[in-house]
């Protein structure tokens, strides 16, 4: 069984106004926020063997910050087009991975990814709690996991398991 996890990256600053959407970096809260879900995937034996990431600043800081907590070295892969992608351009990537690739962590932006996991999500398999609060709100650092089909090829529209979402903010209130 193969697992897609969607990482929307951290809270980003709107410090500099004149500064392009695609460069502007994490603010202090999102520079908090990385590790703690690098630490969760870890603490959760989330950790990809692939990240395909958007090459904007803020999902890039986002994945540095993310990486030490993980402990283990992933493949990762910038990807110009997941910069404000929509759902069926991140949705292409997907069997393009290797076969020995288990897990795969998207980093990008919403609408897209919100919209992503919406398109994968099988409602029959999945946990419906956690389907109800990715259509309320897909904040910022929040991660969706989808256990899904033996080959990526097969990984398309409604063949994902969705059995986890969660934030920041719900890890460090603890269980």
């Amino acid at each position: 069984m193969k697992r897609l996890s969607l990482l929307r990256h951290a809270k980003s600053s709107w410090g500099d106004p004149g500064q392009r959407d695609f460069d502007r970096p994490l603010n202090a809260r999102g520079r908090e926020a990385a590790p703690v879900m690098g630490a969760y995937m870890a603490k959760n034996d989330l950790v990809p063997d692939l990240v395909l990431c958007s090459t904007a600043a803020r999902t890039r800081e986002t994945l540095a910050l993310l990486l030490p907590r993980l402990r283990a070295e992933p493949l990762v892969e910038f990807r110009d087009d997941f910069y404000l992608a929509d759902p069926g351009t991140m949705m292409a990537a997907i069997p393009q991975a290797e076969p020995s690739i288990a897990h795969i962590l998207i980093i990008a932006h919403n609408p897209g990814l919100e919209m992503l996991a919406m398109r994968l999500c099988d409602p029959e398999r999945s946990d419906i709690a956690a389907l109800a609060r990715i259509a309320e709100k897909y904040p910022t650092a929040a991660l969706a996991s989808f256990a899904g089909p033996d080959a990526w090829a097969d990984f398309g529209k409604g063949a994902g398991e969705l059995d986890l979402f969660v934030t920041p903010k719900e890890i460090a209130r603890g269980p």
